[in-house]
């Protein structure tokens, strides 16, 4: 007779938080600011122009570049209902200290990499996000198989383009060479 599934822990994840800005000097502020709340990065991406879309122009300015960072230590992957509320905080400050003008210096996306996929925190609901808590939605970005990031049908052109792998598959090593130490660590 089958037996009915338990409720067990998930595996710890890799923090992210993926930077948009047209003043590259606000990604170093950021950095510290996040490194204040969620610990020391051990990876940070290349700066890359974010011109497959004008949706933040407007809010924003231009032209905008991206940059990611991975935070050093796993985290459970619901602390991400937390995370984005604490972005959500910082992007305020970021924009008061510019006296709003732009509206919105800095835009910070945190997530997490698991080996399968790469999620996003959002604010917004949208068909194929879950809700979470506390008004943060969250979504499967990409899929890792068969050793490369696909996107799905509602990825953001940006991350579909393949431009961010680099980043994503450096930081789901570090998460998964951290994962086998514990293993050997418990033997």
């Amino acid at each position: 007779m089958p037996r009915m599934a338990e409720a067990v822990e998930p595996p710890e994840v890799k923090l992210i938080c993926g930077m948009i800005s047209a003043d590259k000097t606000l990604f170093d502020a950021a950095t510290e600011r996040l490194s204040e709340s969620f610990g020391g990065v051990d990876i940070i991406s290349d700066d890359t122009p974010f011109d497959l879309t004008h949706y933040y122009d407007a809010e924003m300015s231009a032209p905008l570049l991206r940059r990611f960072v991975a935070f050093a230590e796993p985290v459970k992957p619901d602390s991400i209902v937390e995370v984005k509320l604490a972005t959500n905080g910082m992007e305020r400050d970021f924009a008061a200290a510019a006296g709003n003008d732009p509206a919105r210096p800095i835009n910070l996306d945190p997530g997490y990499i698991a080996a399968s996929k790469l999620v996003l925190a959002s604010m917004k609901n949208f068909s194929h996000r879950i809700y979470l808590s506390a008004g943060v939605w969250a979504e499967i970005t990409l899929m890792y198989q068969k050793g490369e990031w696909r996107p799905l049908p509602w990825t953001f052109p940006d991350y579909a383009s393949g431009r961010y792998d680099n980043f994503l598959t450096s930081a789901r090593k570090v998460l998964l060479s951290g994962a086998q130490s514990q293993k050997e660590a418990c033997k």
